[in-house]
């Protein structure tokens, strides 16, 4: 179990840093769409909100292959694409059943879900918050 969290913890804190940093990229494309929204329409607003949505997703997916290379690292899986395909169902937190670690490492498997849901969560957050921000201006624009 100790090394479980030895490697589960670190991995954890990884993704975390990295969808911050997807955030950030985000963040800062959405504010420089709003610097100059005025001079925007409703085409550029759909592609600048798909494009926080790809990014955030693209950031999901990244989290997911860090954590199926670790499980090919330790050699729970023989191949890459076996390993996301668990990492994908895992971080889901769909949980199917039909690939498990060993027992072994089974820990970590909580650890990634824990991780995907919180990352799922933010993502939701961050689009809900752009959304929310292009409503709120488009309202005072029509007033």
């Amino acid at each position: 179990m100790l090394m479980n969290l030895l490697l589960g913890i670190p991995m954890t804190v990884l993704c975390l840093v990295l969808q911050a940093v997807v955030v950030g990229l985000s963040l800062h494309h959405y504010l420089d769409y709003r610097q100059h929204q005025e001079r925007h329409g409703r085409i550029n607003t759909i592609l600048v909100l798909s494009g926080v949505m790809l990014l955030m997703l693209l950031g999901n997916l990244m989290q997911m292959g860090l954590w199926a290379l670790l499980f090919v690292v330790l050699g729970e899986f023989d191949s890459f694409a076996r390993a996301l395909y668990f990492s994908g169902v895992t971080f889901a937190t769909l949980g199917y059943g039909d690939v498990v670690l060993s027992p072994k490492w089974q820990l970590l498997s909580a650890l990634e879900a824990a991780n995907g849901i919180l990352m799922f969560g933010v993502s939701t957050a961050v689009f809900t918050t752009a959304l929310g921000d292009v409503m709120k201006h488009y309202r005072q624009r029509l007033q």
